[in-house]
């Protein structure tokens, strides 16, 4: 069985037209479905002390890569890979300040951080210790 690290290396992005209108990508607009590396790779350049949204997390992306909407329900898959890969990296005794800083973007009331294996306490801690809030 897959590893959550090794799942950060699978796939190739993708842009096509969004089959349907779901939440806010319009039918027709063109989606990026990304990789969990390329999700990965942007949260690692956001600063410390900065926090994004999941919104404008997939707007950053999709700009970034020659699309009008990133594609939501890949993004919550993406973005549990990235926490959880972190997680194992830090199981793995990889320093806090090396692993991808995830909680720039999740918070303790975001849906993919109720599903980490490591809950939200974790979140919420590191959130407070950059000044993001809970």
């Amino acid at each position: 069985m897959k590893t959550w690290t090794d799942r950060l290396d699978t796939g190739q992005p993708v842009i096509k037209q969004s089959p349907r209108t779901v939440g806010d990508v319009i039918e027709g607009q063109t989606m990026l479905v990304p990789t969990a590396r390329q999700v990965d790779d942007y949260i690692r350049s956001i600063p410390e002390g900065v926090k994004l949204d999941v919104r404008a997390l997939r707007t950053a992306l999709a700009i970034e890569n020659g699309a009008e909407v990133s594609c939501p329900v890949y993004m919550g898959y993406h973005l549990r890979t990235v926490a959880e890969a972190a997680n194992e990296a830090l199981q793995r005794g990889m320093p806090i300040e090396d692993v991808t800083p995830f909680w720039r973007v999740l918070d303790a009331n975001t849906p993919t951080t109720k599903r980490l294996s490591f809950g939200a306490d974790f979140v919420a801690k590191q959130r407070r210790r950059e000044g993001l809030g809970d």
